[in-house]
């Protein structure tokens, strides 16, 4: 039976383009994830798009002399083709600047604040002196007054866990110019999170087979809930839909209640552009977005599940904010109160958190250089080498370093020598010999010992796949291919050729076709890590048409939607990533190669690189 799964992937911010340690921590493992369940059969929707609201976008905007509109445009066309370009198969990639997605967060805003769970509290606001803007509490740096590490921020202690303020912090400085916030008084709503404790602590510990790193920090955060900030002091954002509030220019909701509610939006965006339920025969379904949101066993459709994929540092938005704000929309707290016209909402399956990607020890910063951009990576290296090298040994559940020398070892020895030589000599020995795919006679016990190997890999791979083991799945996969290619080297095919004897050309036709279908079945557990290098083999195989499908960048016009506080805007157009997976041939299974298809000469799968690489790095990312 085909299960809805839900892929929802961080958003980046719209201020700059994306490097390589953002990609490491939500775009790659959530795009493995989406293209093992879809080959496993099951209704993926994959949603996400540029977070365009909030200090960090006004930042950067004056710092390039443009409106943070203007900020939000450019870089969301950046980040969409090099997202195209590494293959993440999003169903839709959107932004959260549209009028669909404010018309979605002022409807949960506008249900939370009904039931109860929103409510007025005067804080102390931190200001710039020099530019008399708020400051996010993300970009306030002090000591812990808990655990006294020293470079805490003003949400939260990475080291200890604890929430925080701002104020709370000892010698708090901004971010941004390193200088000493004033802090005024001024009035928020704020979510009730002690009122919703007991319904997240109930819905976290049911979370048992969660990475334990994620879920030993989502648990700690249970023990000092405090009622926490849903507005802002900012002028650009998401009105405030509430009398009072609405016609105020300095009142936006925070950037953190908008932003989780963006897979909701993409979600709902992706029906109303896109949308087809199962066996509907392709009918737009402005309502499809249910199937992926509705709770277990509702109006009889097969309990959805949600998969969330972030870096370690929005842990906390994910576990505990985000499903903190579905359990006060659909009433589930002390106060009671009923959902909203959108319904009962699921929550998340899992929260998949990955730790950072670093460079030399140290974590990938725009603002101090240590940075490699993607599209940079993308235009000499392509987008198969970095997507193998985040799954293979990235931060999955602990930090993991990026150096030149590690990338050039895994792309020479494990993609070149270990996957690329046994595809191109495997096909180049059947091509030159037989110019198809050779049949088999009298297969031996070696081997059946290895396409049984072989095929139980499917199984192998395909339970760590589902469970996000991503390092130990594409590990699996590589040590099939290190299996067959000590097969051919124990079986020496090439010494065969040189018979006479009919019955050595039938042993060497049986030991290239055990070849080819060990080669076919790798291209498959392999394909969610790397489904450029998938489509390459199944077309050097003599396959046609499309293997495995990539996104495209297609340009929309928003909707009309009404939206409190906002004027009717002129028509705006945006770029979205989408595409067409279910066409796709790439499944699950072992497929039966077809004896007597016609192989042509293979070129190279990866091309090595030179050694030299590992100790400078390239000119645009030398080796510090």
């Amino acid at each position: 039976m085909s299960v809805p799964v839900l892929t929802a992937v961080a958003w980046p911010y719209a201020n700059g383009p994306r490097h390589i340690g953002h990609v490491s921590g939500f775009g790659v493992p959530a795009d493995v994830f989406s293209r093992y369940q879809r080959m496993a059969g099951n209704d993926v929707l994959m949603v996400s798009g540029t977070d365009e609201h909030g200090t960090p976008i006004l930042v950067q905007a004056d710092q390039e002399g443009v409106t943070p509109r203007q900020l939000a445009d450019r870089y969301n066309e950046v980040i969409v083709e090099d997202l195209a370009g590494l293959g993440l198969s999003y169903d839709l990639f959107t932004r959260t600047s549209t009028r669909n997605h404010y018309a979605v967060v002022q409807e949960l805003f506008r249900t939370v604040h009904r039931n109860g769970y929103l409510v007025p509290q005067t804080t102390m606001s931190a200001i710039s002196p020099s530019t008399g803007r708020t400051l996010p509490d993300r970009y306030i740096e002090g000591t812990c007054p808990i655990c006294g590490y020293d470079g805490a921020r003003g949400d939260q202690c990475d080291n200890c866990g604890n929430q925080l303020d701002p104020i709370d912090l000892i010698n708090p400085v901004s971010r941004i110019n390193g200088e000493t916030p004033v802090f005024t008084e001024s009035e928020h709503l704020f979510l009730d999170l002690p009122a919703l404790a007991g319904a997240l602590g109930d819905w976290l510990r049911t979370r048992t087979d969660w990475r334990p790193n994620v879920l030993r920090f989502s648990m700690n955060l249970l023990d000092d809930l405090k009622p926490r900030a849903m507005t802002r002091d900012i002028d650009w954002g998401i009105p405030v839909p509430l009398d009072g509030w609405r016609d105020r220019p300095d009142k936006k909701l925070y950037v953190w209640f908008d932003a989780v509610i963006g897979y909701l939006s993409a979600s709902i965006e992706w029906a109303r552009r896109f949308g087809t339920t199962a066996g509907d025969g392709g009918r737009p379904d402005a309502d499809a977005w249910q199937r992926w949101w509705s709770p277990e066993g509702r109006d009889g459709v097969a309990g959805a599940k949600a998969y969330y994929f972030m870096g370690k540092d929005n842990i906390t938005f994910h576990s505990q904010i985000w499903p903190a704000e579905l359990l006060a929309y659909d009433g589930r707290g002390v106060h009671g109160g009923a959902p909203g016209r959108l319904g009962q909402l699921n929550l998340p399956t899992e929260v998949v958190s990955s730790e950072f990607l670093t460079m030399s020890g140290s974590k990938f910063s725009t603002s101090r250089r240590t940075v490699i951009y993607v599209r940079d990576f993308l235009r000499e290296f392509g987008p198969d080498a970095l997507r193998y090298f985040i799954a293979a040994a990235g931060p999955e559940t602990q930090d993991a370093d990026f150096t030149w020398e590690e990338f050039v070892r895994r792309t020479n020895f494990e993609l070149a020598n270990e996957w690329g030589n046994l595809v191109n000599r495997s096909i180049a020995m059947a091509n030159k010999n037989f110019g198809a795919v050779p049949a088999p006679t009298a297969p031996t016990a070696q081997d059946a010992e290895l396409l049984a190997a072989s095929a139980a890999a499917f199984d192998t791979v395909g339970d760590l796949l589902s469970r996000s083991r991503f390092k130990a799945a594409s590990a699996e996969a590589m040590r099939v291919a290190g299996l067959a290619n000590k097969y051919l080297s124990d079986t020496e095919p090439w010494k065969l050729a040189k018979s006479t004897d009919p019955a050595d050309r039938e042993r060497q036709g049986t030991i290239l076709h055990t070849a080819l279908q060990v080669v076919d079945d790798v291209k498959t557990l392999l394909t969610p890590f790397l489904p450029h290098a998938g489509q390459q083999v199944h077309d050097a195989l003599g396959g046609s048409g499309v293997w495995a499908a990539q996104p495209e960048i297609q340009r929309v016009t928003d909707f009309d939607d009404d939206v409190e506080g906002v004027g009717t805007p002129p028509v705006a157009e945006y770029p979205v990533l989408t595409g067409d997976y279910r066409s796709e041939q790439a499944a699950w299974r072992r497929t039966e190669i077809e004896v007597g298809r016609p192989l042509a000469k293979p070129t190279p799968l990866f091309t090595k690189l030179d050694p030299g690489l590992g100790e400078t790095g390239p000119d645009w990312a030398p080796v510090q």
